[in-house]
């Protein structure tokens, strides 16, 4: 009896076991298929970790041959090894392939690559013939660090080269296409070897594959950013997005208006709205199958990100005029989002919880969408403040402010890793010892993260990080344009900040998707630090030079001992004048003091000509100053200076035949000169 009952508990089993339909996943690739990075690879590796994450009702398997290669030419094709047949034996219902990495090697990609493509989809169609049900899931290339001995010659090229092509042979052949790069590229302390994913990157890996099959994503997501009490940008058609389950319908609701689609086998969703009436409230609400969000009280109007260093995060209480101020800031029609820093980068060394949420990009604090108030405004940019208050009282339409803004930060920790992997790579490399890089900058970064362990130990001042952690998750929020004030951190090599200011403005632009975006900056003020003058220059220049920007002027408004003068509403204004003038067209505000145009030369004089002209005056009564004139030489006097037929006629009797002019060429300045709105003259110098 005992063993009749035992065969027949054994027989229910195997029918239990029967009627379960086992899901094999293969899981083909390389040696980061393989483990090659984590310390053991049978429970670390990522198909290891994907077998945990789907459970009992799959069984996972991974064929990973270090050093393999795509190119059936190449130096080691995977086509050609054990593990292929092995993995074709397997016949699975679930392949997922990763290849291409070791295609980079020079003796693969320079000479095979026209084969790629053909060489993939004869790969797919291997395990197609193995069990014509399965799905096939490819995935683009996990990412290369620049830290890459071959990165800059050829590495770079070629991984991208590979990317595309991977791209185009998911959209032909009917296969999932899975991102295994985005979400590892802003981690590259998860590659210690700048190839290898440590066992953290291992488990990215494996969540993306067990979305990929699964289609679970965590159910409906909005970024951050969409919260009660926010400004969605008016006048033209608003981009939404977000992330929900694979295949879900979501519907987004607003001003009696509904729009709908579908979920991608990415998660991810996108609908573009019809312009919405500035003004509201309006409810915003986005909904799936499973799950509402409903947003409240959003106005419509315009958006306008406010970032850069310390003189644009300064709050308005530490303004001059706060006390005066903030108790009047109360206003229905402006809102903040106001992005602080947990820690600031004070001259502190960090511990290890600070130094590992820095690597985690998890630098700012939570926040929402605030009304402003006396008490939201006080600790808020001033600078974005006096901006905001002067555009919503002129444009009588809700006005929302982002502030992003770090004290200290250079400009290159605002550009994407991208566009400084193949525009600037020199700035990526070893840089808390890279002399394009401030030595403050270094020093204050080397100070917090001293207590770290990790050689590859990430800061806010690090090229990239606060792109990384501060712009890119704002999701692309649309926004009217950006205002900028930085550039005390990269005083010292005016040479490089040219190059990084024309990347910045190019990499926000190309984020938002918008050639044209606004993008206004302050000028540095005046204070007791050589480069200035130099770097004022430059940055007159660099307006110049890139489309759509202007620049305000603050020379008058600096203090020879502070780095942070305190008079911010004139900042703010100046920045608004700007925007009003070239972005909405009112003509009749002034945007800028006088800016240096051109000069001629005339029996010992020279006669300056300024665009912004009209009503040239000194802002004091007395004589303008600070003009200089240099002849062939360089040897630069002090120079006698009048107003005439709206030009500037600048001399010195000891210099007969001048050659070059500048004024205002002292870091901390006392020039004059200014228009009939009473705003400031550039400093500059001639060619």
């Amino acid at each position: 009896m005992k063993r009749i009952v035992v065969v027949a508990l054994c027989m229910a089993f195997c029918i239990v076991l029967s009627a379960r339909e086992i899901v094999k996943v293969a899981c083909v690739g390389n040696s980061i298929t393989y483990g090659i990075g984590v310390a053991d690879p049978d429970k670390e590796s990522y198909p290891a970790q994907l077998q945990h994450m789907l459970g009992e009702e799959y069984v996972v398997q991974r064929f990973g041959k270090p050093g393999a290669t795509l190119l059936n030419k190449g130096h080691r094709p995977f086509m050609k090894q054990q593990e292929f047949r092995d993995a074709l034996n397997f016949a699975a219902d679930v392949v997922v392939i990763h290849l291409g990495v070791n295609d980079t090697d020079p003796r693969d990609w320079p000479n095979y690559r026209d084969a790629f493509i053909t060489d993939y989809r004869a790969l797919i169609d291997s395990f197609r013939v193995a069990n014509p049900k399965c799905r096939i899931l490819i995935a683009r290339l996990t990412p290369i660090a620049d830290r890459h001995p071959r990165f800059e010659s050829g590495t770079r090229d070629w991984h991208g080269e590979i990317q595309l092509a991977i791209e185009t042979i998911a959209r032909n052949a009917q296969v999932q296409l899975i991102d295994f790069h985005s979400l590892l590229y802003s981690y590259p302390y998860m590659l210690p070897d700048a190839v290898h994913p440590d066992k953290e990157g291992a488990a990215i890996l494996a969540k993306t594959v067990y979305e990929g099959i699964t289609g679970d994503f965590g159910g409906l997501q909005m970024p951050e950013i969409y919260t009660d009490n926010m400004v969605l940008q008016h006048g033209r058609p608003l981009t939404v997005r977000g992330k929900a389950d694979a295949g879900q319908k979501v519907t987004v609701s607003i001003d009696k208006k509904k729009f709908q689609t579908m979920t991608g086998l990415d998660g991810k969703w996108m609908v573009n709205i019809s312009p919405l009436k500035a003004g509201g409230p309006y409810t915003l609400m986005v909904s799936d199958e499973k799950k509402t969000l409903v947003y409240n009280n959003v106005l419509a109007g315009e958006v306008w990100l406010c970032s850069g260093q310390s003189n644009m995060e300064f709050h308005l209480n530490w303004s001059v005029t706060a006390e005066q101020d903030v108790p009047q800031a109360t206003n229905d029609n402006i809102r903040f989002y106001d992005m602080k820093a947990r820690w600031r980068t004070d001259a502190v060394e960090w511990d290890d919880s600070v130094l590992d949420s820095l690597n985690h990009l998890q630098y700012y604090k939570n926040t929402h969408w605030t009304v402003c108030s006396p008490e939201m405004a006080g600790v808020f940019s001033a600078v974005a403040y006096y901006f905001g208050k002067k555009m919503q009282d002129s444009l009588q339409i809700p006005i929302g402010l982002i502030c992003n803004a770090i004290g200290g930060s250079p400009t290159e920790a605002w550009v994407d890793r991208r566009t400084l992997e193949y525009c600037f790579p020199a700035i990526l490399r070893n840089w808390k010892q890279n002399d394009f890089i401030q030595d403050w900058v270094r020093g204050r970064a080397a100070l917090n993260i001293k207590k770290t362990a990790c050689i590859l130990q990430r800061h806010p001042y690090e090229p990239c990080y606060l792109y990384e952690s501060g712009i890119r998750p704002l999701e692309q929020f649309p926004i009217r344009g950006v205002i900028w004030y930085q550039g005390e951190s990269n005083a010292h090599n005016r040479e490089a900040h040219e190059k990084l200011f024309k990347l910045l403005v190019d990499s926000w632009r190309k984020n938002w998707g918008d050639e044209e975006l606004p993008f206004y900056f302050v000028q540095l003020s005046g204070m007791d630090r050589p480069s200035w003058t130099w770097f004022r220059d430059s940055q007159r220049k660099l307006m110049m030079e890139i489309p759509y920007t202007g620049m305000a002027v603050c020379s008058d408004k600096g203090d020879s001992l502070d780095v942070h003068p305190k008079q911010k509403k004139e900042v703010g204004e100046r920045l608004a004048a700007w925007a009003l003038n070239k972005t909405y067209g009112y003509k009749h505000i002034t945007p800028s003091g006088p800016l240096y145009k051109s000069v001629s030369f005339h029996k010992g004089a020279a006669y300056v000509s300024f665009d912004y002209a009209e009503g040239l005056s000194s802002s004091d009564g007395m004589p303008v100053r600070t003009f200089e004139v240099a002849g062939e030489d360089g040897v630069f006097y002090p120079a006698q200076a009048l107003i005439e037929n709206g030009k500037m006629k600048v001399w010195n009797d000891q210099v007969n035949d001048p050659r070059i002019v500048r004024y205002g060429w002292q870091p901390f300045t006392r020039a004059n000169l200014v228009n009939s709105a009473g705003l400031p003259a550039s400093t500059f110098q001639t060619e």
